[in-house]
C-alpha cells in the first residue's frame, strides 16, 4: 500500500492525485514536527483517487480496511505491487486460498521453516 503525508492545510487532491490504492497519513500542520516525529491526526484509505475511509485511529486498521475493500469490491492490483499485494491479501491475511505460482512457491518456503 502506498502512504503519503500532507499537513492539515494542503488540498487532499494534492496527494490523491495519481493514487490507484494507499493509505494517507495526515499529520497535524505545526512547525515543531520538523525536527520531532509528526503528530498523526488520523489514516485515510484511497481507491482510485478517492478517499472511500475516513479518520481511521490507527495504521494497522487502516492496512485491513484497504485490504478487505481491494478483495469485497474484486479490484486489481497495481502492476507494480501486484505479487506484493497478492501475497499480504492471500498468504498473511487468508482471504484467498488461490494463489499465482510464484506466490505459491514464497508461501511454500515459507512454510518449509
Amino acid at each position: 500500500a502506498q502512504a503519503q503525508l500532507r499537513t492539515d492545510t494542503e488540498p487532499v487532491e494534492d496527494q490523491t492525485n495519481s493514487m490507484k490504492m494507499g493509505i494517507l497519513t495526515v499529520i497535524e500542520d505545526d512547525v515543531g514536527t520538523v525536527q520531532s516525529s509528526p503528530n498523526i491526526r488520523f489514516f485515510a484509505v484511497v481507491l482510485e483517487e478517492q478517499i472511500v475511509v475516513d479518520e481511521v485511529s490507527d495504521l494497522p486498521t487502516a492496512f485491513a480496511l484497504l485490504f478487505g475493500l481491494i478483495y469485497a469490491l474484486n479490484m486489481d492490483y497495481p502492476k507494480e505491487l501486484k505479487y506484493t499485494f497478492e501475497t499480504i491479501q492471500k498468504v498473511f491475511m487468508c482471504l484467498d486460498p488461490k494463489c499465482s505460482a510464484r506466490v505459491q512457491s514464497f508461501k511454500n518456503k515459507l512454510l518449509q521453516y
